[in-house]
């Protein structure tokens, strides 16, 4: 076992670990810690891929922003979050059914790919696919409609916790 394998095991066990703690944990600004450690394992796959610039954007743009807003929501909205009944889905082993089935299906189809056993050849010039993709987030014709529905997104999501968070008048 290579250097490289081990730290994508460790760093495998630790992210589903955490996303596993993301949906279990009654706490919300815990769950939201362990989403950010979660975020940081992607991270870590695409330093081992080689795809430095990927590893600064989900740590700058999901880490630095997303987990952070959501954290955020979360302490803005604490006093509307009182228990008022019972906080677990009765249905929720069909969901754990559903997201069974669907784990194997996934794991079923990548064993029957014969891609999943070839390697990707090298990018020669790997410095010239960043100017390509600012060019594809800018583009009209590209990924500018997705990426500005992001964002608004993100700001209709900050006002709404604001909002919500406020102090109604009696």
């Amino acid at each position: 076992m290579t250097v490289m394998q081990f730290i994508f095991i460790v760093t495998a066990l630790v992210t589903l670990i955490a996303a596993l703690l993301v949906v279990t944990t009654r706490n919300l600004v815990h769950s939201a810690l362990w989403l950010i450690l979660t975020l940081f394992g992607i991270a870590v796959f695409y330093v081992l891929l080689n795809a430095g610039f990927f590893a600064v954007v989900q740590v700058v743009v999901y880490i630095g922003a997303i987990a952070i807003l959501f954290i955020f929501a979360a302490m803005l909205t604490r006093r509307m979050m009182q228990d008022r009944g019972p906080q677990t889905n009765q249905g929720w082993w069909l969901g754990a059914l559903v997201g069974l089935v669907l784990f194997v299906g996934i794991v079923v189809v990548l064993l029957e790919w014969p891609g999943i056993t070839t390697t990707q050849p090298g990018i020669a010039d790997a410095t010239a696919i960043i100017p390509r993709l600012g060019q594809a987030l800018v583009s009209p014709d590209a990924f500018l409609i997705p990426f500005e529905l992001a964002s608004v997104l993100l700001v209709a999501a900050m006002i709404g916790a604001i909002y919500v968070s406020l102090e109604k008048k009696k």
